[in-house]
């Protein structure tokens, strides 16, 4: 391959005229813009430790008032995008959340998807579009683009949830924008009671029209559980015992831009994942687990959350002989399978 013509190479006059009008050349950048075989990857391996989290996020709670933070978060920063930039791959941003007893996150709503995985604690809630969700470890609660939604605590305990948003890309594309508002009224009853049976759904007499485009807003830890310890007992052979955080209505994934997902290791177990054009993060709810992404090794512990680049494999493995381990996993596959970039490498 011949080697491009560098900026240095042009004559100062024609660069200054060039950026007077402003234009650039694309040549000296092109192998940057276009590298050859393998896109350039920022993202990197990275490890949050609960351990050195929860200290940290609790003095947050000493130092700021929640009426000076709206929603007290320390974020999970990826280095290889700077610390500044806040996101732990190219499309997903994590923050870990602090809600102490009595406190209200007041009402607001943005353009950013949102999911709440709860880590720690019970007795806070979760206000969305007008229904109250619970709030206990391993839920799943969505916040989707436009929905107002709040955060109260009615509970003695601290509850710390890990946030989990597509804010890098809506912000990138300058969509991104909130809107304050006030408390709102309980208006729905908890939608997951009525999708409780696979493959029956509530209907309308005649028509299904006016059904809401997200009509299950909290997938509890409980059942998610019971139906990968159930799956893995009647499909002993089965590659991965994973299941898929999905619309109930459509079967489609839960969010457009970010794929959600339980993952049971069964005792002893190591999986080996193909590399993939998706970013990965793993969190883990429960049991003991390692993570081998390229020449890092991470061991998790409960509560710990870790970020896997794309294009890059990787090997997950429960380090208990005796116990399964519980993963929730996040990716941006849903993203890359609507811009047609989605891939699997050997």
């Amino acid at each position: 391959m011949n080697a491009l013509g560098t900026l240095e190479e042009l004559p100062a006059d024609y660069r200054e005229t060039l950026a007077a009008h402003n234009l650039v050349p694309l040549w000296p950048s092109l192998r940057a813009l276009l590298p050859p075989g393998r896109p350039a990857i920022r993202t990197r391996p990275i490890h949050w430790p609960f351990e050195a989290i929860r200290p940290l996020l609790m003095r947050a709670g000493e130092l700021t008032p929640i009426e000076k933070a709206e929603r007290r978060v320390l974020v999970l920063a990826n280095p290889g995008h700077g610390l500044e930039k806040m996101q732990a791959s190219a499309s997903i941003y994590l923050g870990m959340q602090l809600l102490l007893p009595g406190e209200w996150a007041p009402a607001h709503r943005h353009t950013p998807n949102a999911v709440r995985m709860i880590v720690e604690g019970e007795g806070a809630y979760t206000t969305v579009d007008g229904e109250r969700c619970p709030m206990r470890r391993g839920d799943l609660i969505l916040t989707p683009t436009g929905l107002w939604h709040e955060h109260g605590h009615d509970g003695t305990d601290p509850v710390i949830w890990l946030d989990v948003l597509d804010l890098p890309l809506i912000y990138y594309t300058e969509t991104s924008y909130h809107e304050n508002g006030a408390a709102q009224p309980v208006t729905a009853t908890l939608a997951e009671r009525s999708y409780a049976r696979g493959g029956l759904l509530p209907s309308p007499v005649f028509s299904r029209e006016g059904s809401r485009p997200y009509p299950m807003l909290r997938y509890p830890w409980a059942e998610a559980r019971a139906a990968l310890l159930a799956l893995a007992a009647s499909e002993p052979d089965i590659e991965a015992a994973q299941l898929a955080y999905v619309n109930p209505e459509t079967g489609a994934d839960v969010q457009n831009v970010l794929g959600y997902f339980a993952l049971m290791l069964r005792p002893g177990e190591t999986l080996r994942l193909p590399a993939r054009s998706p970013a990965m993060v793993f969190h883990l709810i429960e049991g003991g687990a390692r993570v081998d992404i390229e020449v890092e090794s991470f061991t998790l512990a409960p509560a710990d959350t870790c970020c896997a680049p794309g294009y890059t494999p990787v090997t997950l493995a429960n380090r208990s002989a005796s116990e399964p381990a519980f993963l929730f996993v996040v990716d941006e596959s849903p993203l890359h399978k609507k811009l047609g970039v989605y891939e699997t490498r050997a």
